[in-house]
């Protein structure tokens, strides 16, 4: 597929409030579209994009008059993706906007496989889209018919004889533009497999006058208006054909037989294009005796369409010898070829195939899977009485096929019989059906197909399996049908009461998510508690704790690994509410699990356990529990190996973000909570989250959530009746313009990197264009922090540090407390010196901060000694309870939404009482501020479980890159 490089993001803003109009070329993808703004005024300059000027045809004091006016002309590969943007962008101009549907309509039939190679006017090379039905070509005429006057102003040789300026036909153009998009996309090493020689795989125009007559048997049938069909007739069928018995135990089955002196038949038939009403057999067109309309043109047109097809399908090769092509004999094998392969051949060369409507039946397969009747499920770990653990990986459940052909149900035998009998015609009780003996031939192998419980889970959850390539309806039996029910319907179980022990009361959500907690844990199913930062994650796992440990069955010590920073808070929140629970730190040299008792908590970090994962995993743990897994959403780390390697009666995550980039990490996170359940990753990637990411298959997307949402609870701040009690929150993004001294810094270095940029190879291009990044955000925080200065001068040199004076003046005013969030230590150091010098008193945490000083800033902070509590976002952003905050600023930008979503938490959380403020400063005209743009789309990705990560920006283009860099105003 050739790559669509598209015109960088700001200029598709700005063409999009043009008029668009078609350039048609030979070959058709050298076409190109220009820009021109109706009103005689200058478009935008942008790359690759080339400053022409173009005759067009606008309303004048005559009614219309050809005038020229200046454009941006785009060549077709930069102006697809413009034109798809301006389809739906609000202001856009009309003619923008038509040329942006035709786009998503070329896209569409490219997407259906519809393109066929040829030849253009001057022997060129060409694809263009075809073969098209009837609904295809009512849909170009239907978008054509909508063509806006400026979307085709450009007129044809000037005039039409008469001296009055002429606009192209609609249709004619919007065909033309279709077939420039179809031949710009194909181009790949597979078009040869098509075509039989590598020019149509190369974008350069190749002049192949010799295939001359191969594109014009390729052309036929497409183009004249003529399309082929096949109609079959059986004869010979009667109601006394032989049964057939069934030789196992000399019976006859009841009412099946053969029609084994049934004749087929099949008659050619030619189709209209123009009118899809006329339809004629061929007999009657060489006869004459057809409508006026299958002339000997349309004749000539057949016998080649008729000559393609007979390549696609060999036994109408018959016809290409006759006087009259009008119908040929068909042999049982090649009828059963027909109903299955030869059929698709035959369609994909623009045949349809039309059976006798009475004898056409649907072949349905459906499923049941679930327990043999003498399997009970268990009670060990699983929550059952007996029989085979869910988890098990040993255990293996059938499936029951069904089987039906059209509404009657088709028994074992009755497949069995019919398989054996391989004959495409079959009666059946009192009805002749056509079926392909090969579809009953794999209906057959899918009998005696067994599957894991985790699979048979997924499938009872989703509703379907996917069999031999096809995707098959399934309905769970015996207790799978029941565990299906339990899970999906969680608000119909028993609730758990809260454990005496907890010295605490559970919100009503808590108390959902214990519940829970408590069924899947039960059930022998691991979870993940996706709840936002700050509705307790904490309380409600050691609520689970407790529970657990008043069933023998579940009771055992849990572990819980968690960062470094959360060892303190987790070790409070125990002895405060669950003050009769053992807790202990394996962490650090003196590290032990001597006289575990069976209740106790044992807190590790993920460094710890990944060194010590053989000690860990010799303890018969009750629960594992791991705290922020979004630590091992790389299932390849040796984090995430060696935490699979620690066993557990329940395994449950806890996440505030369980996706951050892409669906991979979930993957990750629930294949260590329930292992199995999504299958393997490649397996997972392929099925789920490629449709799922790309948008392509709603229907994935629905799936994957009926398989997830069982074990995954997600809840946020903003859900109804979750916390109501937490005050509301307020963002703001500031704008600060650039100092002279930043702007002269931020030119001086983009112009400097993009040139380097411009010559280096791909390694060490993302290399520099990390650091070029890098150092345009240093610039617009402070040029001290770019310049790495030791003692430098920090007033007056930056405009985010001015906004921030500003903003702690009021904060202190009001004497509240204020959280600054920087991602660079060395800026907030220069942060710390600067406020130190005007006497505010300051605070800072960082990655290096000992546990001890953490929870000590913490305490000095909720206490009111410090107002202003700087801290390095990536140190900082997760568990840490500062509800004194009523003001958040984030002084630059993370460039990942749920990361600084989890920083501002740290204030709005459950306790805090009074509104919170969100300040985002962002230096004006600068990579920052699109970079903001692009948050607030990744946003609304994050929330539907999607994403990209910074890295992506390592991959622009050198033209895209100089747009996103490039200082747009914004300055003093």
């Amino acid at each position: 597929m050739q790559t669509i490089t598209p015109a960088s993001a700001s200029a598709s803003a700005e063409l999009i409030h043009c008029s668009a109009v078609f350039l048609p070329g030979d070959p058709a993808r050298t076409g190109r579209v220009a820009f021109w703004h109706p009103d005689g005024s200058v478009p935008p300059s942008v790359a690759p994009a080339s400053a022409e000027h173009l005759t067009v045809i606008v309303p004048g004091d005559a009614g219309a008059e050809a005038v020229r006016v200046p454009a941006a002309v785009l060549p077709l590969d930069a102006a697809v993706p413009v034109l798809a943007g301006a389809r739906t962008t609000a202001g856009g101009h009309r003619g923008a906007r038509f040329w942006g549907a035709a786009v998503l309509h070329a896209l569409h039939l490219v997407a259906r496989g519809l393109l066929l190679p040829g030849l253009s006017p001057a022997d060129h090379d060409a694809w263009r889209v075809g073969p098209l039905d009837a609904a295809d070509t009512e849909a170009i005429r239907r978008l054509a018919a909508a063509m806006p006057p400026e979307a085709h102003a450009v007129p044809l040789n000037g005039a039409d004889g008469t001296g009055a300026p002429r606009l192209p036909d609609p249709e004619r153009l919007l065909r033309a533009f279709l077939d420039a998009v179809a031949d710009t996309l194909p181009r790949s090493p597979a078009a040869r497999l098509v075509t039989g020689t590598a020019a149509f795989a190369v974008p350069e125009p190749q002049r192949l006058p010799g295939l001359r007559t191969w594109a014009a048997d390729i052309a036929a049938g497409n183009d004249a208006g003529v399309r082929l069909s096949l109609r079959i007739e059986v004869s010979g069928l009667t109601d006394g054909a032989d049964e057939v018995s069934d030789d196992a135990s000399g019976t006859l089955l009841s009412g099946l037989s053969h029609g084994a002196d049934a004749s087929f038949r099949a008659v050619l038939q030619l189709h209209a294009v123009s009118d899809p009403a006329l339809v004629a057999d061929a007999a009657d067109v060489w006869s004459g005796s057809a409508d006026t309309a299958f002339d000997s043109s349309a004749r000539m047109t057949a016998l080649l369409a008729l000559r393609r097809a007979a390549r696609a399908w060999t036994p109408l090769a018959p016809l290409l010898s006759s006087t009259v092509p009008d119908a040929v004999d068909l042999a049982e094998e090649e009828v059963t070829d027909l109903l299955g392969e030869g059929g698709r051949a035959l369609a994909g060369s623009g045949v349809d195939v039309h059976w006798p409507k009475d004898l056409v039946r649907e072949f349905t397969l459906r499923a049941e899977v679930g327990p043999a009747d003498d399997d009970r499920p268990v009670s060990t770990g699983a929550g059952f009485a007996q029989g085979p653990s869910v988890l098990s990986a040993g255990a293996l459940l059938a499936f029951d096929w069904s089987f039906a052909l059209g509404d009657r149900s088709l028994t074992r035998d009755e497949l069995d019989r019919l398989a054996e009998l391989n004959r495409p015609l079959v009666r059946l009780h009192d009805q002749w059906v056509l079926i392909d003996p090969r579809e009953l031939a794999r209906a057959r192998e899918h009998q005696n197909r067994r599957i894991t419980p985790l699979d048979a889970l997924g499938a009872a959850l989703t509703g379907s399996v996917e069999a031999g390539g096809t995707r098959i309806e399934v309905r769970p039996t015996g207790w799978l049908a029941a565990l299906r029910d339990r899970l999906a319907d969680p608000e119909a179980q028993e609730p758990v009461a809260q454990p005496a022990a907890l010295a605490a009361t559970l919100r009503d959500y808590q108390r959902r998510g214990l519940n829970w907690l408590a069924r899947m844990t039960s059930l022998g199913l691991g979870c993940c508690l996706a709840d936002d930062m700050g509705l307790g994650k904490t309380i409600t796992l050691i609520a689970l704790h407790l529970h657990r440990q008043s069933d023998p069955a579940s009771a055992g010590p849990t572990l819980v690994v968690c960062p470094t920073s959360l060892m303190g808070n987790w070790q409070r929140e125990i002895e405060r509410f669950a003050p009769g629970t053992a807790v202990r730190r394996f962490h650090g040299a003196r590290r032990a699990l001597d006289g575990l008792d069976d209740g106790e908590v044992v807190l590790t970090t993920y460094g710890t356990m990944r060194m010590d994962a053989a000690r860990l995993a010799g303890i018969p743990w009750g629960m594992v529990v791991t705290d922020e897994a979004q630590h091992v959403k790389n299932p390849y780390s040796s984090t995430a190996r060696q935490l699979r390697s620690i066993g557990a009666r329940a395994r449950v995550a806890l996440t505030g973000t369980p996706v951050e980039n892409n669906l991979s990490e979930l993957w990750a996170i629930l294949d260590w909570t329930t292992p199995g359940l999504l299958g393997r990753l490649g397996t997972f990637r392929t099925r789920y989250a490629d449709a799922v990411e790309s948008g392509q298959d709603p229907a994935a997307a629905d799936r994957l959530a009926r398989l997830v949402r069982p074990f995954l609870l997600r809840r946020r701040k903003s859900d109804p009746g979750i916390a109501p009690e937490l005050p509301p929150k307020t963002e703001t993004d500031h704008a600060v313009s650039l100092t002279q001294e930043q702007t002269a810094l931020y030119e001086a270095v983009v112009r400097e990197a993009l040139a380097g940029i411009a010559g280096a190879d791909s390694m060490a291009r993302r290399g520099m264009i990390v650091k070029l990044l890098t150092g345009l955000k240093q610039i617009c925080n402070h040029p001290a922090q770019f310049l790495k200065e030791e003692r430098p001068v920090v007033a007056g040199r930056s405009g985010k540090l001015e906004l921030l004076d500003e903003l702690l003046d009021t904060v202190l005013a009001e004497e509240a407390g204020v959280l600054v969030f920087t991602q660079y230590v060395r800026m907030a150091r220069l942060l710390e010196r600067h406020l130190a010098a005007r006497g505010v008193p300051t605070q800072f945490l960082h990655g290096g901060t000992p546990v001890a000083a953490r929870e000590a800033m913490v305490r000095r902070f909720q206490d009111g000694e410090v107002p202003v509590f700087l801290l390095s976002l990536k140190a900082a952003g997760t568990g840490l309870n500062l509800t004194r905050a009523e003001h958040v600023v984030h002084y630059d930008r993370w460039w990942n939404p749920a990361v600084e979503a989890q920083a501002t938490d740290r204030a709005y959380r459950i306790g805090q009482t009074r509104p919170v403020q969100v300040h985002r400063i962002i230096a004006e005209g600068t990579v920052e501020d699109r970079i903001a743009e692009l948050l607030v789309r990744k946003r609304e990705l994050a929330d539907a479980v999607l994403g990209s990560g910074e890295a992506a920006l390592t991959e622009l283009t050198d033209a895209e890159l100089a747009d996103l860099v490039a200082l747009r105003g914004g300055t003093r």
